[in-house]
């Protein structure tokens, strides 16, 4: 068996009821991992996954590299986003569960790290259980330490839109490479992943639908996706 949790970044958007329904229609629980600055500018499409049944995790305020900033800075970062989650839930009228973090780029701070860690653990951020994971570098990177929510397989879809000649086909390439130069390979006997989609309305304008194209390529090809589970840390 080779299964997943689908976790999806820069929400919310335009786009994020539709993906949502998507989701629902697949019988797929995501993490979503939200900006503050998107949590405000799209109050009613963050709502709109909180009330289908989507977790919605902190991706930050202003998306930045967390390496490039004082601890101040990040605090804030995290703090303010952490507020506004806290709204949102509060506006839907559903209990806030699960606080997972993820960092913007996967950027865990450089020489802040072990500082930023204690920083989620003091917010009450939740750990992915991650127990699954079977890989040696997610250990040998302390992945399987860390509180943040890292991946193991990236769509990198982002690129349509950033890098003319990556294209539909590039993903698709990338989905079924055997030699990736990072992660995991996405399709093989028993493996587990963490997938990181986005949700961006550049790729929607480039490949409509796109994520329904890659679900539906990854249900075809016999993954099977979990319930996020967290841990307490």
């Amino acid at each position: 068996m080779n299964t997943a949790i689908l976790t999806i970044d820069d929400i919310p958007s335009r786009n994020t009821p539709a993906l949502v329904d998507c989701l629902c229609e697949k019988g797929i629980t995501a993490v979503l991992f939200a900006t503050g600055q998107h949590l405000e500018q799209y109050p009613e499409q963050a709502e709109y996954a909180v009330k289908h049944g989507m977790i919605v995790g902190n991706h930050s305020y202003s998306h930045p590299a967390f390496s490039s900033l004082t601890l101040e800075e990040a605090q804030r970062e995290i703090g303010k986003t952490e507020k506004l989650l806290d709204q949102l839930y509060a506006r839907c009228g559903v209990e806030r569960k699960y606080k997972p973090f993820r960092f913007p780029y996967g950027d865990k701070g450089g020489e802040n790290k072990a500082r930023l860690q204690s920083m989620l653990k003091e917010y009450g951020i939740h750990k992915l259980d991650d127990r699954h994971i079977p890989y040696a570098w997610w250990k040998q990177n302390g992945l399987d330490q860390d509180i943040d929510t890292f991946w193991t397989f990236d769509f990198a879809e982002y690129r349509m839109h950033s890098e003319p000649t990556f294209t539909k086909e590039s993903v698709w390439e990338r989905m079924h490479d055997q030699n990736p130069q990072s992660g995991a390979v996405l399709f093989a006997q028993g493996h587990r992943h963490i997938l990181l989609l986005h949700d961006h309305e550049e790729s929607e304008a480039l490949l409509p639908g796109y994520y329904r194209l890659f679900i539906d390529h990854l249900l075809e090809g016999g993954i099977t996706f979990d319930m996020p589970q967290f841990l307490k840390i």
